[in-house]
C-alpha cells in the first residue's frame, strides 16, 4: 500500500511540473517557471523516494540522496520568488 502512494506522490508531482511549464509556455509568466522547475526537482526527489523504499529496501539508505533534488527544487523556487521578483 506504502508503494501505492509513493508512485501516486511522484506522478502528481510530475503533474503538477508538466501543467505549471505548459501554462509558462503559453502565458509567460516566470513564476511559473519556477514554480514548474522546483516541481521537476520534487518530482525527482518523490521517485528516487520510490527507488529507496520499495526497489531497495532497508539494507540501503538514500535519504541523502533522495533529499538533494527536492533541496535543488526550492532553492530555485526561492530565487524565482526573492532575486526574480520584478
Amino acid at each position: 500500500m506504502a508503494a501505492a502512494v509513493y508512485v501516486l506522490c511522484a506522478l502528481t508531482s510530475l503533474a503538477c511540473a508538466i501543467l505549471l511549464l505548459r501554462a509558462y509556455q503559453h502565458r509567460g509568466v516566470r513564476l511559473l517557471l519556477w514554480s514548474g522547475l522546483a516541481f521537476v526537482g520534487f518530482t525527482l526527489g518523490n521517485m528516487m523516494l520510490v527507488v529507496d523504499r520499495v526497489v531497495t529496501g532497508p539494507e540501503v539508505d538514500l535519504s541523502i540522496w533522495r533529499s538533494l533534488p527536492v533541496l535543488a527544487g526550492l532553492a530555485v523556487l526561492v530565487y524565482g520568488l526573492v532575486w526574480d521578483a520584478g
